[in-house]
C-alpha cells in the first residue's frame, strides 16, 4: 500500500539514536522514495548525519505541525518498541497527521486502524491506515510452488536475530541494479515491507500458514522474472535462537536456490534478555551444514542449496579489525566474505550471479 514515490514523514520520537528506531533508520538508509522529514523532538534542528550516521539530507523536526510544511503524504511509524505498542507520546502527532489528510503506515503490533480515536480522525475519502503486521487473507498451506520458478532465489539466513539479514539483501539488490540486473527484494518484516512497499509480515502469520505466506510473497515478487533474475528473500530469526521459529517457513516457502549466511563478527552467543541462560552459536561450519541439510528437505526438485557466501557484520569493529575479520572468516569457511554495508556488495553479488 505504500507507493515507492509517496513523500513520507517518519515518526521516530526518541528512536533516532536508539535501537527502538531501527525501522525508521533502515528506511532512511534504504528507501529510494522521498522521505521529507523526521519527527524526533529530542533532536529537532540537528543534522541527521551527525546524529544517526546516515548520509541523507532530511530535516529533523519537533512535531507533525512542523513536518506538514514539507508536503508529506504518508506518516510512517518508524519505531519498533518493546512489546510493539504505540508510544503515548506519538499519539498527538498521528492524530494531527490524519486530521491533515495524510495516510498512515505502521508495523507495530498495536493495530492503529482499530483505534477508535485514530479511525475517527480520518478526514477524507480514500484515506487509509495500513497496519502491515497482519496475516494476509486467503492463505494456503505451502506446496513447494516456488521451486518451479525460473529465477534464482537467495535466502539470507542468520546466526542470530538482528545481525543484518535485511541490510545484506538490500545492499545486494542495490549493487545488482547498479549493474543493470533484475534484482527483486521480498520483505518479510516490518522494515523490509515499509522500504519495498510489499511483502509479508511473517511474525503475524499462524504457524500452519507461515510457509504458505512466504510462498505467496515469493510468487508475487517473481512475476515475469526470468532465469537471470535474482530474488532476494529477507531472512528472519535464526535456527540458533531458542525463541525463533522463522527459518523453517522461509526455507520451505522460498525454496531457495542459494543461501547467504549473515553473521556478526566475533559474536559467540545469541543475544537474549538479561538473566537468561546463554546459548552458544555453534562453529560456523556446523551451522552451515545444518542449514544446508534443512534446505535440502521438503523439495520436489532434488536441489541441495548451498551457502554460497557470508555477509559479515563488522559494525562494531574499526576499519583494520573489520578487514582482518573478513579475511579470517573467508579463510575459515573457504567462502567469499564481505561486509556489504561497509565494503559494498560486489564480492557477494559476483558469487551469487
Amino acid at each position: 500500500m505504500l507507493s515507492p514515490s509517496a513523500p513520507v514523514v517518519l515518526l521516530l520520537h526518541g528512536g533516532l539514536d536508539d535501537l527502538s528506531g531501527k525501522t525508521g533508520l533502515a528506511m532512511l538508509r534504504y528507501r529510494s522514495g522521498p522521505i521529507v522529514a523526521v519527527i524526533d523532538p529530542a533532536f529537532a534542528g540537528c543534522d541527521l548525519q551527525q546524529v544517526s550516521g546516515i548520509e541523507r539530507a532530511v530535516p529533523v523536526v519537533a512535531d507533525m505541525a512542523a513536518a506538514l510544511a514539507y508536503g508529506p503524504e504518508v506518516a510512517v511509524v518508524g519505531l519498533a518498541p518493546s512489546g510493539g505498542r504505540l508510544p503515548q507520546a506519538m499519539r498527538a502527532d498521528l492524530l494531527a497527521a490524519l486530521e491533515a489528510g495524510l495516510n498512515l503506515a505502521s508495523g507495530l503490533h498495536s493495530r492503529l486502524g482499530d483505534d477508535p480515536e485514530l479511525a475517527a480522525a480520518c478526514s477524507r475519502a480514500g484515506q487509509w491506515i495500513w497496519d502491515l503486521r497482519q496475516e494476509p487473507a486467503g492463505l494456503e498451506v505451502a506446496a513447494a510452488r516456488a521451486a518451479a520458478l525460473p529465477c534464482r532465489r537467495v535466502l539470507a539466513v542468520g546466526s542470530d536475530m538482528a545481525v543484518g539479514k535485511m541490510s545484506a539483501c538490500l545492499e545486494l539488490q542495490a549493487e545488482a541494479r547498479r549493474r543493470g540486473l533484475d534484482a527483486r527484494f521480498v520483505g518479510t518484516g516490518q522494515a523490509g515491507i515499509l522500504i519495498s512497499g510489499q511483502g509479508v509480515a511473517l511474525d503475524a502469520v499462524r504457524i500452519d500458514y507461515a510457509a504458505g505466506a512466504v510462498e505467496a510473497a515469493v510468487l508475487a515478487a517473481a512475476v515475469g522474472a526470468g532465469p537471470e533474475a535474482l530474488l532476494l528473500v529477507e531472512g528472519q530469526g535464526s535456527l540458533c535462537h531458542p525463541g525463533s521459529s522463522a527459518t523453517l517457513p522461509l526455507l520451505r516457502g522460498s525454496q531457495p536456490t542459494e543461501l547467504l549466511l549473515v553473521h556478526r563478527a566475533g559474536q559467540s552467543h545469541v543475544r537474549t534478555r538479561p538473566g537468561e541462560v546463554p546459548v552458544a552459536i555453534p562453529p560456523l561450519p556446523e551451522l552451515i551444514a545444518a542449514l544446508e541439510a534443512l534446505a535440502a528437505l521438503g523439495r520436489p526438485d532434488g536441489l541441495r542449496p548451498r551457502v554460497r557466501a557470508v555477509a559479515l557484520n563488522t559494525a562494531r569493529l574499526d576499519a583494520a579489525a573489520a578487514q582482518l575479520a573478513v579475511a579470517a572468516t573467508a579463510a575459515e569457511l573457504g567462502l567469499p566474505c564481505a561486509d556489504p554495508v561497509r565494503h559494498g556488495a560486489g564480492v557477494l553479488l559476483q558469487t551469487l550471479q
